[in-house]
């Protein structure tokens, strides 16, 4: 998915800030994103689509209040996301490790504005790529928070230093240094 211009975006916030209707547009091109980002975060399709869902009604209902000055939209949808998790995991409504087969079950069964089965399909295909995914997330989910949080949005959403600190609000130096010992961790747990 290609990224959306800087100007063409700003002009959708915009209209969206003054009619949410226009909102329809942001959604279709984020959706996608966070949605990914809360799947491999959390490793449940059902789970996965309530947050992205929660996540994307707060930013309609908070797009008011958003402006453009150190954090981007994107940063912004990540950031809000990531407090969604971060509530999820504290209500503990989680299974610590799901299989695959799980989230197909799971899959057939959801209805969305998005095609589930394609949504699922997408998933798998990702999940594929990194045969190792569940093994690896057996171990992220371990961690604390603030150490899940850096490894996804580094290794998983292969975003820059520059991008993460920006979507959880910290310094350069904090993102790298959570990264060094979330790394150090997962090593350990070998």
């Amino acid at each position: 998915m290609a990224d959306m211009d800087l100007d063409a975006e700003k002009d959708l916030i915009r209209q969206a800030q003054k009619d949410p209707g226009a909102f329809a547009g942001l959604y279709d091109h984020y959706y996608p994103k966070i949605f990914g980002y809360v799947l491999r975060r959390t490793v449940h399709l059902e789970a996965a689509q309530d947050i992205t869902a929660e996540t994307f009604f707060k930013a309609l209902r908070k797009l008011w209040q958003f402006r453009w000055r150190n954090v981007s939209f994107s940063s912004w949808l990540y950031r809000i996301a990531s407090n969604e998790i971060n509530q999820y995991y504290r209500r503990a409504e989680y299974k610590k490790s799901a299989s695959l087969e799980e989230l197909q079950e799971q899959g057939l069964e959801l209805i969305s504005p998005h095609d589930p089965e394609s949504e699922l399909a997408e998933a798998q295909e990702k999940l594929r790529r990194h045969h190792d995914f569940l093994e690896v997330q057996e171990k992220i989910v371990r961690l604390p928070a603030k150490y899940q949080e850096v490894i996804a949005l580094r290794f998983f959403e292969q975003k820059q230093i520059k991008d993460i600190a920006e979507i959880l609000g910290k310094r350069e130096g904090t993102i790298k240094s959570l990264l060094h010992r979330a790394v150090e961790k997962l090593r350990a747990a070998d």
